[in-house]
């Protein structure tokens, strides 16, 4: 009889050891950090080029090696070395930025890069530069 009752004890003192290790792993938003959400963080070439006509920003080619730019760029900075380069990239944290790199990975990083080090008004071209060849647009000598 004292067997069954420590074996249910031991049952009951696992399953609930088994549910604390559960809600201990679920994961807690970093209040800190803002949230990144690509698909509301991405511009399109379409969109680009409305914003070129419409508003000031820093147009910014992180791609290494250098590729070729669009026309309008503002500076060049090495994605995986931007927040080396915070001095080519304005002062003011909520002024609007947009990224682009060949294809659309290395300005990903450097969109969370910058959004981690507080810039709020960050975004990406969406495809990058091939996008905006393939649409014919102009690009910087």
């Amino acid at each position: 009889m004292m067997n069954e009752k420590n074996y249910w004890w031991q049952r009951i003192l696992l399953i609930f050891s088994v549910g604390l290790f559960a809600i201990s792993c679920v994961a807690v938003p970093n209040i800190s950090t803002p949230s990144i959400s690509p698909s509301n963080q991405m511009i399109s070439v379409t969109e680009l080029q409305d914003l070129m006509n419409k508003e000031e920003f820093t147009l910014v080619n992180v791609h290494i090696p250098l590729e070729g730019n669009i026309a309008g760029t503002d500076a060049m900075i090495p994605y995986d070395e931007i927040e080396n380069h915070l001095d080519q990239l304005p002062a003011d944290k909520n002024a609007k930025i947009v990224i682009y790199c060949l294809s659309g990975s290395m300005s990903r990083v450097a969109m969370q890069t910058l959004i981690h080090l507080g810039y709020t008004n960050v975004f990406d071209l969406e495809n990058g530069y091939n996008a905006w060849v393939a649409h014919g647009l102009p690009l910087k000598e």
